[in-house]
């Protein structure tokens, strides 16, 4: 099984319009939206919710009321004000103090500190991930509740969840939609994935994050390739994109053209290569025979690699 990561050093580069097509391309494939913060592949490959489930992602302070006498030691030790009186918050009523759920980080102080152990911490559900039928196959994604953290251990949920399912259909592509940034969730996109394509603008702000993005990707060991999307806006700034991503090991992929029809394909909540024949549709389909050769020359070079060690093994000494 591959699993292509599609990334962006920042938001707005047409990162997820582009996993939208290369869904619709790939025909059966598993998708995951690793964007659990602002998750919105959905709008593109109208997805039918068949199984949700919630996401446990953390803990937060507890106070029993029926033990707490109210000394307070609890609401001096909080480095985050998280303890306070009960008339201060309409939750967690206790006798005298109450747990504001937005601001404690669960660091477990209050706990280890309570004289009369009346404080526990007790597991708070995060959000909510979701498996839908798609176009072309299968998108697993998430929502994580206003205020919730732990983005990166549902990023994870959310991949190996999706590649167990992809087992027992039989699928042999994970094709990952990341967040921006290089931040917790986009390591956790990355991490043990077999390709990433990054997305980027002709800009000097694309230029910069592409960078930083394509760094990281070195640093994980995961090889990337670049793509410039509305790359006629800046002839220039492709050609330095072009050479930084050359310089640092990356394969320049391609370009995509500006092109009214893209947007013309989201207003009706669809990607380009569904809509239209036009400049980007024919850069995209372009763009996505060059990534499934890429990902079959790994393969076979993988299956190369596990016939020696077959033959090394079962070799006599």
């Amino acid at each position: 099984m591959k699993e292509l990561v599609v990334i962006s050093g920042k938001g707005g580069t047409g990162k997820t319009s582009l996993t939208a097509s290369l869904a619709v391309l790939s025909d059966r494939c598993v998708v995951i939206d690793c964007d659990v913060d602002a998750p919105d592949l959905h709008l593109l490959l109208e997805p039918h919710t068949i199984a949700q489930q919630p996401f446990v992602g953390g803990r937060k302070a507890y106070i029993r009321e029926s033990a707490c006498q109210g000394c307070g030691r609890c609401r001096q030790l909080c480095r985050f004000g998280a303890i306070r009186l009960k008339n201060d918050v309409v939750q967690m009523v206790t006798a005298g103090f109450a747990v504001d759920p937005l601001a404690c980080e669960g660091c477990g102080v209050c706990v280890d500190h309570c004289p009369q152990e009346a404080i526990e911490l007790r597991p708070q559900i995060n959000g909510r991930w979701y498996v839908s039928r798609c176009k072309r196959g299968y998108l697993f994604h998430a929502s994580l509740d206003v205020g919730s953290e732990n983005s990166g251990k549902l990023v994870t949920h959310l991949r190996r969840s999706a590649s167990e399912f992809a087992r027992k259909e039989g699928l042999t592509l994970l094709l990952t939609d990341g967040p921006p940034g290089i931040g917790c969730p986009v390591i956790a996109s990355l991490t043990g994935a077999s390709l990433a394509l990054i997305v980027t603008e002709p800009t000097v702000s694309g230029l910069h994050d592409f960078e930083r993005v394509l760094h990281l990707c070195l640093q994980l060991g995961v090889p990337a390739l670049t793509v410039v999307n509305k790359a006629d806006l800046n002839l220039q700034m492709v050609e330095r994109i072009a050479q930084s991503s050359v310089r640092c090991g990356a394969k320049f992929l391609g370009t995509i053209p500006f092109d009214p029809d893209v947007v013309r394909a989201e207003i009706a909540g669809r990607s380009v290569v569904e809509v239209s024949d036009g400049p980007a549709s024919r850069s995209v389909k372009a763009i996505y025979s060059a990534i499934m050769e890429r990902l079959a020359q790994s393969l076979d070079a993988h299956q190369s690699e596990l016939v020696s060690i077959n033959v090394k093994q079962g070799s006599p000494n």
